[in-house]
């Protein structure tokens, strides 16, 4: 089944459910309204990291953190086309969005739709195959438990590296020559790009208006993101010829977080509710909280915090529930 039919799948199986097709539809306007939201609120923070003031800094500091995340989940949708009904809009604020998530949008795009293919094959998808089963060190367990325990955002820069910046790996999973032309092509102009901001404010200025805000959301993404597979069973294809599995399936290998109902709409466009996600792909962000639907691996987020965090870093990333025995 091509991607193109999956999609279409699963919004009439979304509209199925409320009846309601046009309510699950993506619009322009809230797309647009969204995209502008997170525009304002970064040129605000970067107003006040600018000032003298420590507090004003810090405040400036702790808003851009959470504009930064919701940049990240705004890349999501537009990589799923999903944040606007228009392509090219969708193409646009992708980048705008690659840009300030510190993520290429055509590395991005091609990846994650290798992640939705192949969700559930732990050392078939791209963003999951470095947690899969293997002889690792003394020194790498001993970093990833230290980065785990003191909150340093070592899993989203090795998930931005690995999976978005590795022209070599990239190379090995995308063939198609115009594919690795457009993501090299991406990656050569951001590179510029951050050149080009550093040389225009300055070392000293892009570290006062950025450094504590990307450190801040690394540490918040690291958690979120890796919510949302890790630690959950995986099965293991061990180089042999597997099918894919429907979305219906991939729900037993994806986890949600619960959160308040204000955050879920207003900042991460229900990017927590990563079971329904993978069931109704085609859905936007900002249209699942229409859907009523079970989410059996949902969890609070405070509650799975909690509870994550009180692990070895090696065993939540390398081992699962079935090994452990952790049930949240």
């Amino acid at each position: 089944m091509t991607a193109a039919n999956r999609a279409s799948r699963d919004r009439r199986e979304s509209i199925a459910i409320r009846g309601d097709a046009p309510a699950l539809e993506a619009s322009d306007l809230v797309g647009g309204a969204y995209l502008l939201g997170a525009v304002a609120a970064t040129l605000l923070a970067l107003w006040l990291s600018s000032r003298a003031s420590l507090s004003a800094w810090l405040a400036g500091q702790a808003v851009l953190a959470l504009v930064l995340l919701q940049w990240f989940v705004l890349l999501h949708e537009a990589g799923h086309r999903s944040l606007f009904r228009t392509r090219s809009l969708n193409v646009a604020a992708g980048h705008l969005a690659g840009f300030m998530a510190l993520v290429p949008f055509a590395s991005w795009r091609r990846v994650h739709g290798l992640h939705h293919l192949w969700t559930g094959w732990q050392d078939r998808d791209p963003t999951t195959a470095a947690l899969a089963p293997r002889a690792r060190g003394r020194l790498e367990i001993a970093l990833v438990d230290l980065a785990w325990r003191l909150w340093l955002p070592l899993f989203s820069l090795a998930y931005r590296w690995g999976n978005y910046w590795n022209v070599r790996r990239l190379h090995t999973l995308f063939t198609a020559p115009d594919q690795r032309r457009a993501m090299l092509a991406n990656i050569a102009a951001l590179a510029l790009a951050y050149a080009g901001v550093c040389s225009l404010l300055g070392i000293e200025q892009t570290a006062r208006l950025f450094g504590l805000a990307t450190v801040l959301t690394f540490a918040l993404q690291d958690p979120l993101i890796l919510s949302q597979h890790t630690h959950l069973p995986q099965r293991l294809s061990g180089g042999r010829r597997v099918a894919p599995l429907d979305p219906g399936a991939q729900a037993r290998h994806t986890r949600s977080l619960a959160f308040p109902r204000w955050f879920a709409d207003c900042v991460l466009l229900h990017f927590n509710a990563h079971e329904l996600h993978h069931r109704f792909v085609a859905v936007p962000g900002y249209r699942l909280g229409r859907i009523t639907c079970t989410a059996s691996n949902e969890v609070h987020w405070w509650i799975w915090l909690k509870a994550v965090k009180r692990m070895r870093g090696s065993a939540f990333l390398f081992q699962t529930r079935d090994h452990t025995g952790f049930t949240l």
